[in-house]
């Protein structure tokens, strides 16, 4: 039921990402669905992305509500962990979300910082994405046995040898 009003909450940003969704498959883009969220990439939004977002070099990817699109597909893979907080973002500030991440935006600039490198949502999703990166690490760490002397993996540990 929580989840349903998370998705209710954010519907109207969702919405508008929905938008860009028809107009990336009307170009030639690829659309998924990916943890519950509607991810799109390709045809017409990489050039939105590269022109559009007003950062140098454009952005990989925007999430808007419970709709993630990118450049491409490696581009949805590599910033996955970070665009799923800012869903996380948009569920808890639901139709309020986009007004308070421009105010944050000005207040990051007005006290001097990047408006959206030091905006607090963008601080809260590459910490997030950090943490992601963290525990696939450690992980990968955990199923390998590895010399570390040598640096080199001396066995690798399955579900049935792990302890």
């Amino acid at each position: 039921m929580l989840r349903l009003l998370a998705y209710l909450w954010a519907a109207p940003n969702t919405a508008i990402g929905l938008v860009l969704v028809l107009l990336a498959v009307a170009g030639g883009g690829r659309t998924r669905i990916v943890s519950g969220v509607v991810e799109a990439y390709g045809g017409p939004l990489d050039w939105l992305l590269r022109r559009l977002v007003p950062l140098p070099g454009g952005a990989a990817a925007v999430t808007i509500g419970h709709v993630v699109v990118a450049r491409s597909a490696p581009d949805l893979d590599r910033t996955r962990a970070h665009e799923r907080v800012h869903v996380r973002q948009y569920e808890r500030w639901g139709p309020a979300f986009l007004v308070a991440y421009a105010i944050a935006s000005g207040v990051a600039a007005a006290r001097g910082g990047a408006a959206y490198r030091d905006n607090c949502f963008e601080r809260e999703a590459y910490a997030g994405r950090e943490a992601h990166a963290v525990r696939e690490a450690d992980a990968v760490r955990d199923a390998y046995a590895v010399d570390e002397q040598n640096d080199h993996v001396i066995a690798t540990r399955t579900p049935e040898t792990q302890e």
